[in-house]
């Protein structure tokens, strides 16, 4: 865990929808994000919450929902949509980085990289964690920084 504090700084991780829905699905995810969500807990990393997220976990089942409520609001920071996480959001499609289908995906990322947060974590492998590249790609042509997109168990285990 003493790699996730740089210089007493706690990092500001963006949590994807995945995250907080994985702690309820049948496979590792649970096992290997444990740990994210006990240096939560324990005060080592704060969580940025999107209105975005909100929204999706909104029909997600009770349990989901209850487990979002029950961090510690001293370590959960909230933020909503701007039009320039939107426009930004718009030119990762327009780039090709993933299809119209996953606007909601490139959301995330918007939100994450307008926010200047130290990374983003997430188990969509498909369409947030093997395209960071291509995220960042377009962050750089647009003027804004790279950011990390790594698994909760990689934001403990590895340098952000």
């Amino acid at each position: 865990m003493d790699n996730i504090e740089k210089e007493g700084n706690i990092p500001r991780i963006y949590v994807e929808t995945s995250v907080v829905s994985g702690m309820f699905d049948d496979n590792d995810h649970p096992i290997k994000a444990r740990p994210f969500w006990e240096a939560v807990q324990s005060g080592h990393i704060i969580v940025v919450v999107s209105d975005v997220l909100q929204q999706e976990i909104a029909a997600a089942p009770q349990c989901v929902r209850d487990f979002l409520n029950s961090l510690p609001e001293s370590q959960v920071e909230r933020i909503a949509s701007s039009m320039e996480s939107e426009v930004l959001a718009v030119w990762y499609i327009a780039k090709r980085v993933v299809g119209e289908s996953s606007l909601n995906d490139c959301r995330h990322i918007a939100l994450a990289t307008v926010a200047k947060t130290d990374a983003i974590v997430s188990w969509n492998f498909r369409h947030i964690v093997k395209r960071s590249d291509k995220y960042n790609g377009v962050n750089k042509k647009f003027g804004y920084s790279e950011i990390a997109i790594k698994t909760p168990y990689e934001v403990i285990h590895d340098e952000i």
